[in-house]
């Protein structure tokens, strides 16, 4: 839906370093650095999610994520705590949603909302 995203974070280093490490296992790598110290992540080449460093906390966000998988959103999931993310509820399906709704959400360091999702069955 969207060409990219980006927002403000605290401390540069510390949430690259969480997204990279928490979206590995959806394929996300990083792909540039601007010239302001913004840093750019994504697939395949392209910057899909820009993070920049502000002087001030920034309001949180719901981030949800594209997986290939449940075993991706389950390795995100594993990743992200790994990476220092707190629970903000494991993979699971959410029928809530849909019934095929399988997805996992943790709070990145700056209060973000990280969730990977797949809409198809098992």
């Amino acid at each position: 839906m969207f060409d990219h995203l980006g927002f403000g974070v605290r401390d540069i280093e510390a949430s690259s370093t969480f997204f990279l490490a928490a979206l590995a296992p959806l394929r996300v790598e990083l792909v540039m650095r601007g010239p302001d110290g913004s840093v750019g992540l994504g697939r395949d080449g392209k910057p899909s999610l820009w993070l920049y460093e502000t002087p001030t906390a920034p309001a949180p966000l719901h981030l949800a994520f594209v997986a290939e998988s449940r075993a991706q959103v389950d390795a995100f999931h594993a990743a992200a705590l790994a990476a220092g993310a707190q629970d903000n509820g494991g993979p699971g399906l959410r029928p809530h949603y849909h019934p095929n709704y399988y997805a996992a959400f943790v709070i990145g360091p700056d209060g973000h909302n990280v969730e990977a999702v797949i809409h198809r069955p098992a």
